[in-house]
């Protein structure tokens, strides 16, 4: 078990080439939000766009736009009603794409996941999150070929792995995830777990001011984000993971909750720190 720290996020966070870009620092497409869990997509692809990502757009209920282009100019908007061979090329134009945080449980989220996960080419990172997950073990739908991030807190990780909370144990979560040796899993929990084949890392920060509901779709976006910016890699993922716990942690000197907005805010901030040192 290796221990995550600011070592590692200072490798990984660095600064930008001066000759660059927005299309260098990745194409982000978020899958999410509804009628009743719009922020969840909000949320997400803010994390996305403060924590550096070229390009953005989100893919959601129409309720969502209006507020989306107020809070966050910078995203794009898809209407993910339209027909879905409209815009499969905003699929396959991205470099990663987030399914899940709000997308509800209903039919149509179903249907939407199934063509996503029969869209996405191996070379594509998948980020799956929120209902997706639990949608994923309803429908016992089969784990594409891609680049795979699984987001679960432990009761969805439970859905998916049929393992008992009590029961996630190191050895067991490595014996679930054997079959999918492109996969990372991001475990959330106190002193959240990354597993990917053989590593196994755990964080040793964070604590109760973030928990508070936003709080894993911003961890969501600022994943996506660092994929898209530093490449696909189990280091890369571990340093989002510490900079969004880093961050709580440091606004926690002097505040009692961390809001998932407060946090988004301080993104340009702490990487410059972390780039910079």
């Amino acid at each position: 078990m290796q221990i995550i720290t600011d070592e590692l996020a200072r490798q990984v966070i660095v600064a930008r080439p001066a000759i660059s870009h927005k299309g260098d620092f990745g194409r982000i497409l978020i899958i999410g939000g509804s009628q009743q869990y719009g922020g969840a997509a909000i949320m997400s692809a803010s994390a996305a766009v403060y924590a550096g990502a070229g390009l953005v757009s989100v893919a959601s209920d129409l309720s969502i736009r209006a507020s989306l282009h107020t809070r966050l100019p910078e995203a794009m908007f898809i209407d993910y009603q339209q027909p879905f061979v409209q815009w499969v090329p905003t699929i396959q134009d991205a470099d990663v794409i987030v399914i899940g945080p709000g997308l509800g449980l209903s039919a149509f989220a179903l249907l939407l996941l199934k063509k996503v996960l029969q869209t996405i080419r191996p070379e594509q990172t998948l980020l799956i999150d929120g209902s997706a997950l639990t949608l994923m073990a309803r429908a016992k739908l089969a784990m594409p070929d891609a680049q795979l991030i699984l987001t679960p807190h432990q009761m969805e990780w439970a859905r998916l792995s049929n393992l008992p909370i009590e029961q996630q144990t190191i050895a067991n979560n490595q014996a679930a995830l054997a079959d999918y040796p492109k996969t990372t899993l991001v475990l959330k929990k106190h002193h959240t777990e990354i597993y990917q084949g053989k590593q196994v890392s755990q964080l040793m920060i964070g604590g109760p001011a973030m928990a508070t509901g936003g709080s894993g779709d911003t961890l969501t976006g600022i994943i996506a984000a660092f994929c898209g910016q530093f490449s696909t890699n189990y280091q890369t993922i571990s340093a989002a993971v510490y900079t969004h716990s880093g961050i709580s942690d440091q606004l926690a000197q002097k505040q009692y909750v961390t809001l998932p907005t407060q946090m988004i805010q301080a993104l340009p901030q702490f990487m410059a720190q972390m780039a910079h040192q």
